[in-house]
């Protein structure tokens, strides 16, 4: 089934699971609000994750395909921390991109996210002319896909070139060294001039402090992970934990994105549900694996579909200069086109490089090895705390620093990736036999935002009383439940179909007169004969036996 992700948003505002912040003023992009099934879907999403890395997590035993047993922690740490911190991690200096304006229309583009075909001249070899295009499917001018498309065949409009080769922007730019006289990009939506590519960095500056001035300059953590790092000492030394180890956590974290796009994929303020596992160097590759496919599995243990899943590693060039393997689970969002792949999550090998950048000092890679970067005078650029973050193995008295495998996902993109795969159309009988088309949200029942819907078939009260009592039940059992009384059965169903509840509960005179109930199938759409009684049970096992 072709999903069109301007249906699923439309669904997302119509059932109250996504609304764009501060809608009544217009809107503010890169920033969205969750709705009251939202709110619950996303906090399903975020149990799911805590339940499998923490909760759940059986220490004594070998999980499948792990190398030995492990230990696993939480933590919650502070959005604001010391300057330092994104000193010495290098995020002060490194997070950032490139960006380019129009100096006509003003539109604005992240230049990665822009491609330039250059037509050169055979003889000299110099570039002669250009055309700029889109490479993203969505960006702050606001181009369609088709304005987009006509302008990736909008070459030759500079005459016809003898020698044509593509280039990412930022690179066609530097080959023309800057000179005002050489030719210039232009921009994809209305060809006027770009300005020289500038750095951007994306974390959003504060200020602690009444009265204080540059001294008080504060961020927004970009990232959760910095948290667990700066923590690695107070955790061994608090919880008694020994390698290998890891330490979850899940919270909000910000990014100044120049061009936040396709709805909550990439927006300005996200919430991430991130590990950090330390352990001993020389098993840190099988650790790698075996996250690596342990994440993977989670997804699609949970629902995703394995045709719209893939498991990509890096290539050498993709890695960040601290990483010796990095791979992604991506998922195919709707929005991308046919046979593209989305970033979902990040599975990590960082080495020594974070525990080391606290202890020394901001790390850059110099051949095969990590130093500490140098300024002119030959001091530490960014110092490091100074203090000892190595671990101690009593066992053999070793003293080392840990590697750490980090898988990162977030939370936003995950709920995203859920709705996606969730939303369903098909064609089912109404109550009179005539085919209607039905939008269900085939949520995994974890997930569910609802779990159970009690009907009363009409409004009798013979039939109201006992379906608030079951009501009732099931929410004391903590079992997420809704009650409506009121329209057609069949609009009942249908309504609990588009927000994804995975049993519907109807009270009818054979409750009244047996003391049974019929329990509805969202997927399937059987109906069984239920005693009264039994159902809360009934429900909960069913349920359990979805259990990741």
């Amino acid at each position: 089934m072709s999903k069109s992700m301007e249906q699923i948003v439309a669904l997302c505002k119509r059932r109250g699971f996504i609304f764009q912040n501060s809608d009544i003023y217009g809107g503010q992009q890169g920033f969205w609000d969750f709705g009251p099934l939202g709110t619950e879907l996303k906090r399903n999403v975020r149990n799911a994750w805590y339940n499998s890395m923490v909760t759940q997590h059986d220490e004594i035993s070998t999980p499948a395909g792990a190398p030995s047993p492990f230990q696993m922690v939480g933590i919650e740490t502070s959005i604001i921390m010391h300057p330092n911190v994104w000193k010495a991690s290098g995020h002060f200096d490194l997070f950032h991109d490139f960006m380019v304006d129009c100096k006509s229309c003003k539109s604005r583009f992240r230049v990665d996210h822009i491609q330039t075909r250059v037509l050169a001249d055979a003889a000299t070899q110099a570039p002669v002319a250009c055309e700029t295009y889109i490479v993203d499917v969505e960006n702050e001018s606001g181009l369609s896909k088709a304005q987009q498309k006509r302008l990736d065949k909008a070459g030759n409009e500079y005459g016809k070139p003898t020698i044509e080769q593509t280039m990412s922007l930022d690179n066609y730019l530097k080959s023309t060294g800057g000179s005002a006289s050489a030719p210039v990009a232009h921009c994809p939506a209305c060809h006027g001039q770009l300005t020289d590519p500038r750095e951007f960095n994306l974390m959003f500056k504060t200020t602690i402090g009444a009265l204080a001035g540059e001294e008080g300059t504060a961020f927004l953590r970009p990232e959760t992970a910095q948290g667990m790092f700066v923590n690695f000492k107070n955790v061994v030394d608090s919880s008694r934990v020994k390698l290998p180890f890891g330490i979850a956590q899940i919270g909000k974290s910000f990014r100044n994105e120049i061009t936040p796009r396709n709805f909550i994929f990439r927006s300005r303020e996200f919430e991430q549900m991130e590990m950090e596992f330390f352990c001993r160097p020389e098993e840190s590759f099988e650790w790698y694996k075996y996250w690596r496919d342990r994440r993977y599995k989670w997804y699609a243990d949970l629902g995703i579909s394995k045709d719209n899943l893939i498991l990509r590693d890096h290539a050498k060039d993709e890695l960040s200069h601290y990483s010796v393997g990095t791979a992604d689970v991506e998922y195919a969002y709707p929005f991308l086109e046919q046979g593209e792949y989305g970033e979902l999550e990040g599975i990590a090998h960082r080495g020594d490089f974070d525990l080391r950048s606290h202890m020394e000092g901001k790390l850059v890679r110099q051949g095969d090895e990590l130093v500490v970067e140098k300024d002119e005078n030959g001091q530490p650029r960014h110092r490091g705390s100074g203090k000892d973050l190595t671990y101690f193995d009593d066992q053999t008295r070793e003293r080392f620093v840990p590697h750490v495998i980090e898988p990162a996902a977030g939370a936003d993109r995950a709920t995203l990736a859920f709705i996606c795969e969730a939303y369903t159309e098909d064609e089912q009988p109404d109550d009179k036999g005539s085919m209607q088309k039905r939008t269900v949200m085939k949520f995994h029942p974890l997930l569910a935002p609802v779990k159970a819907a009690v009907f009363p078939l009409i409004k009798k009260e013979e039939m109201l009383g006992p379906a608030a009592d079951l009501y009732r039940e099931l929410k004391r059992a903590g079992i997420a439940s809704a009650y409506a009384h009121q329209g057609a059965i069949g609009r009942r169903y249908r309504q609990h179909d588009e927000i994804g509840t995975p049993f519907c509960i109807t009270i009818d005179g054979d409750t009244v007169d047996k003391g049974t109930v019929t329990i509805r199938d969202r997927d399937t759409l059987e109906q069984d004969r239920v005693p009264v009684d039994k159902v809360v049970e009934t429900i909960r096992t069913r349920l359990d036996n979805y259990v990741v």
